[in-house]
Order: C-alpha cells, then sequence, then structure tokens
C-alpha cells in the first residue's frame, strides 16, 4: 500500500493549472488544512484532460492524481459514479488517518461534475433506456431510484442544491450541501452515478425572495408550489435532456394522466402524501416528461421496500419544515433575510375596535388562532392582516367562512367548465366547487364553492379539479 500511494504521490502527469474551458471543483482548505482541487474538460459527454492541484498531505495529492487516472478518457457518466470508496480501493487502501483524503477529493470531482451539470453542455449522447432520478436522500427518492434501476433502466441520479446557510440545519433539509452528500452516498451504494444541480442562487431570488415579500406584503405564500413549478422541476428536466434520458422520475406522491389533450397530473393512491397539490404549478408539457413510481404505492410499502434492501435511509424521518427554515424560526428568517423586524400594531374586530397589540402583521395569517395575544373568553382567528395599517383584524370562526374566493394568476389547463373541486390549503380535502373561466391565462377569477370554507389564506395555491385530476392553478387573492 506504502510503495503504491508513494508511486501517486510523485506522479505529475496531471499536476498542473486549470486548462481553459475546463470546469473546476475544489473540497478542503483552511478548516482542515488539506485542499484537493480537480479541473477536468469535457467534450461530447467524455473527459478528454484533466489536471488536479493539492495542498496539505501526501495522502491528499495522492488521492488526486489517482483520480485523474481513473476518469481520463472516460465518459462523465462513469466519472459521476466514482466515490471515495473506489478511489481508496485504486490506492490499495488507506489508513483511517488518510481516509480524509478520498473525501475531499471525490467532493471535488463532483463539485467540478456539479458546475458542468448547471452550465448547459450537453454531458452525454441519448439512450432511450436513461432515466434521471431526482434523490434527496430521503427514502422516497431512494425507493424510486431502486425501483428503476430494478425495471432494467439506466439510472443517473441528480440532487438539486437550493440552499446554504449557517442557521439551517442543513441534516433537516431536502436540499442543503449536507443532502446532497447524503444522497450522492445513497445512490452511490445502488451502483449510480450522481449530479448535483446547484440552483441556490435562482432559488434565492425567485423563491425565498418573493416568500419574505408576501409576508411582508400581508399574504401567505406557498414557497413549495412556486420552487416545483418554476425552478427545480424544469432544471432537472432540461438536465435529462442533456444526460441523454428520455424522462425525469421523483419519488413524489402524485400520478400522471392523459386525457387526449396532453399529460395532467393527479393525486396520488396515498391520499394522506398526495403531492399533486404542491406539484400543481407545473405545465404540461413539463409533466408529460415525468414518471413517478411511487404513484400507486403507500408511505408503508415505501419505507418497507427500504428496509428490504437495506438502504441506509429506510428509517430517516420526514422533514416537516420548508428546506429554507429547517432548524430555524420562521421570525428570525424574516429578520433576517427580509428585514421584517418586530412592529408593533392594533389587534382589531371587523369593526375596527382594538382588542389588543401584536408585534407584526407578518407574525400572522388567516385562520391562525393561536398567539394572538387577546383575552376574549371564546376562541378568536385571525380573519385578516393589513400591511400599510399594520392591523390583524380577529373574530369568530364563522367569519372565517367564506362561499366565494378570488384567486389572481390562474392557469387553466383545460375548460372550467370540467372544474367540480378546489382544493385551497395542502392538508385539506377539497372543496366542491365551480369557476367560468376556459382555457389559458387568467389575471383574476372568482371560485364559487358549493360548500363553505373556513379561512383560505391570501398568497396560497388554489388548485382547481376535475375528479382526482389537476386542470389548473391560482393564487388566493383575499375572503369574499
Amino acid at each position: 500500500m506504502q510503495s503504491l500511494l508513494q508511486e501517486y504521490v510523485e506522479d505529475n502527469t496531471y499536476l498542473g493549472p486549470p486548462a481553459d474551458g475546463s470546469f473546476t471543483g475544489a473540497a478542503g482548505g483552511a478548516a482542515c488544512g488539506d485542499l484537493a482541487r480537480v479541473s477536468p474538460q469535457i467534450e461530447s459527454g467524455r473527459i478528454t484532460s484533466i489536471t488536479f492541484d493539492a495542498e496539505g498531505c501526501a495522502a491528499t495529492r495522492a488521492a488526486c492524481a489517482c483520480l485523474c487516472e481513473m476518469v481520463d478518457g472516460h465518459t462523465v457518466l462513469e466519472a459521476a459514479a466514482i466515490g471515495p470508496d473506489d478511489i481508496e480501493s485504486e490506492l490499495g487502501g488507506l489508513s483511517p488517518a488518510r481516509r480524509h483524503a478520498v473525501v475531499l477529493t471525490a467532493d471535488a470531482l463532483h463539485r467540478a461534475l456539479s458546475t458542468a451539470a448547471s452550465s448547459g453542455i450537453t454531458l452525454a449522447e441519448s439512450n432511450p433506456d436513461r432515466v434521471l432520478v431526482a434523490v434527496s436522500g430521503g427514502v422516497d427518492s431512494a425507493v424510486a431510484a431502486l425501483n428503476e434501476r430494478e425495471r432494467g433502466a439506466e439510472v443517473v441520479a441528480v440532487t438539486v442544491k437550493l440552499w446554504a446557510d449557517p442557521d439551517t440545519d442543513g441534516t433537516k433539509a431536502c436540499c442543503s450541501p449536507e443532502a446532497v452528500l447524503g444522497a450522492r452516498a445513497v445512490t452511490h451504494s445502488l451502483g449510480i452515478p450522481h449530479f448535483t444541480l446547484d440552483l441556490e442562487d435562482q432559488f434565492r431570488d425567485r423563491v425565498v425572495g418573493q416568500f419574505v415579500k408576501g409576508y411582508g406584503e400581508g399574504v401567505t405564500p406557498n414557497p413549495c408550489v412556486l420552487c416545483n413549478g418554476e425552478v427545480r422541476i424544469a432544471a432537472m428536466v432540461d438536465l435529462a435532456d442533456r444526460l441523454g434520458a428520455t424522462h425525469l422520475v421523483t419519488g413524489h406522491y402524485a400520478r400522471i394522466v392523459e386525457d387526449g389533450k396532453g399529460s395532467l397530473l393527479a393525486a396520488g393512491h396515498d391520499s394522506n402524501k398526495d403531492q399533486s397539490y404542491m406539484l400543481a404549478a407545473l405545465p404540461p408539457e413539463v409533466i408529460g416528461r415525468l414518471s413517478f413510481p411511487l404513484a400507486e404505492i403507500t408511505k408503508t410499502e415505501v419505507r418497507a421496500i427500504a428496509e428490504r434492501n437495506s438502504l441506509s435511509v429506510a428509517k430517516k424521518p420526514e422533514s416537516q419544515d420548508l428546506c429554507f427554515l429547517a432548524g430555524q424560526n420562521k421570525r428570525d428568517f424574516l429578520e433576517r433575510h427580509g428585514g421584517l423586524r418586530e412592529r408593533p400594531g392594533n389587534v382589531i374586530n371587523r369593526r375596527g375596535d382594538t382588542l389588543g397589540l401584536h408585534d407584526g402583521h407578518h407574525n400572522f395569517t388567516v385562520g391562525q388562532r393561536r398567539g394572538l395575544g387577546v383575552a376574549a373568553g371564546h376562541p378568536l382567528y385571525v380573519t385578516g392582516t393589513d400591511s400599510e395599517a399594520n392591523t390583524v383584524t380577529v373574530g369568530d370562526r364563522d367569519e372565517l367562512t367564506v362561499d366565494r374566493v378570488s384567486v389572481r394568476n390562474a392557469v387553466m389547463h383545460r375548460d372550467g367548465a370540467l372544474v367540480d373541486r378546489v382544493r385551497l390549503r395542502y392538508r385539506s380535502e377539497p372543496v366542491r366547487a365551480t369557476v367560468a373561466a376556459k382555457t389559458g391565462n387568467h389575471a383574476r377569477l372568482e371560485l364559487e364553492l358549493d360548500e363553505p370554507f373556513d379561512g383560505p389564506a391570501p398568497g396560497q395555491a388554489a388548485v382547481m379539479m376535475s375528479g382526482d385530476t389537476v386542470v389548473g392553478h391560482a393564487t388566493i387573492t383575499r375572503l369574499r
């Protein structure tokens, strides 16, 4: 082992600065004292040349030299399947004290491949048997990848990096740097190549920016609907194209139906896990490129499959937070990222009588019952907020009840005559409803509810349905 390691330490074949047009990835640095940097050049899905630089211990230099030899001339897909264990095996084994060298080197490689994946270049030729699976590091996506591999598909995995914040608990988020490492480890354990797609800038601007802006304006945004509909899914479909894959496969609990006019979303078999609401903003052309292998099974069955196949994530708990809030207090987050600080104002009733004080309208949402700071002898609920006046209006539960809802920015994939239900909240049952609207986009619409509904929150999604099929979506504006 020592002689092989020394050979790579002394091997200067690939040592040198990045060549023009190469993609550089680096890992390590000041925290550990070791740095691995690799810079592959990629043409037509193949690594045509690669250089490295390393600082620190001899093992890191040896690992970098070894990796370069392993991937030079090979396809990007072959490189994407390489993990720390593969490099260590080529080195003939390492002592525990030197294990960090291959971990850093593998991470540097995958950061370089992430840069390539995010650049827009073609990474592989088309293959009718290849699929790209979105892997978050949780049990659902891991089982989706496993199922695709078991049915005989050539599987490639992608994890989207959306958010990095020292105040976020990355172990609880699905798109953090920690989640990327976990997802990569799971897919490599299945022998699957892995890519990371870095969308943090787009996510920060289009999703988090709208989140804090919405709270500042007195509404309750739904960032997951926006993220799925406009940021991450379409970007992964684009990557699937550049990897020569036919479909993007995800672990969502939803179905895809064809009605003769194109692809639409429908509710998944497991009603307790149905995620069609969170995916409702996806356009039909994107839906047609997706596949949901978990659509017909339950969460319990998914965990059983994971345990039977000894997947490390079989018992991993689900994250209940928004990915960028994981482990954080929402009030603190809004103050740090949106400047929404404590701003005392009046709690009023619908007549305008002052009942108490609050510390900022942005800390309240329609339908909220707890934390109102008003003693009334009976339950009170938030019925509205006013960002300009900085007031929070409260009232009895019947003041929340509506039979008509105004929505904005409506997108109807099918004629409104097909609509018989609308879902106004993620964890609520659809309400029987009608809407007069033709196929297409509408600045404003009115939803007529056939049964009363308590407290639809402005800013949340309204998902129009025909049976269990999603035929349109919009954003709730106000109560009527």
